[in-house]
C-alpha cells in the first residue's frame, strides 16, 4: 500500500473515532472542539502511548495493561499549553480521553 494510501486511511480512522469521541461526549461538549482539536489530541494520545512505554507493557494475569487516564490527560494538557494551542480543562479532556478508549473497545482492541 503506497504512503497516500495510509494517510487516506489514517484520516478516514480519525474520522470515526471523532464521531465516536463526539457521540460520547456530555452535550455540552459535543460542539466546543473543533475537529483539528480532536485530530490533534489524537496526535498527542498516540505520542504519549508511544513514547510511555504502555505499548510495550506486559499485561497482568488478566491480560489487562494498567493506563493511567489522569497521566495521559496531564500530558495533553500539558503539550497543548507548551505547543501555544490553548489551555484546556483536565476534565473535558478526560472526557475525549475516555471516548478514544471507548472506541478502541468496541472495535475489540482492548478488552
Amino acid at each position: 500500500m503506497g504512503q497516500e494510501e495510509d494517510f487516506l486511511l489514517n484520516d478516514a480512522d480519525d474520522e470515526k473515532t471523532i464521531e465516536y469521541i463526539k457521540n460520547y461526549l456530555p452535550q455540552e461538549l459535543k460542539e466546543k472542539f473543533t475537529n483539528d482539536e480532536f485530530c490533534y489530541f489524537l496526535d498527542l494520545m498516540d505520542e504519549y502511548y508511544a513514547e510511555s512505554g504502555i505499548l510495550d507493557a506486559e499485561p497482568d494475569e488478566e491480560g489487562y495493561v494498567n493506563l493511567d487516564l489522569e497521566q495521559v490527560v496531564e500530558y495533553i494538557v500539558n503539550e497543548a499549553k507548551k505547543d501555544e494551542m490553548g489551555e484546556y480543562d483536565p476534565e473535558e479532556i478526560l472526557f475525549i480521553v475516555q471516548g478514544e478508549m471507548e472506541y478502541g473497545n468496541s472495535l475489540g482492541q482492548i478488552d
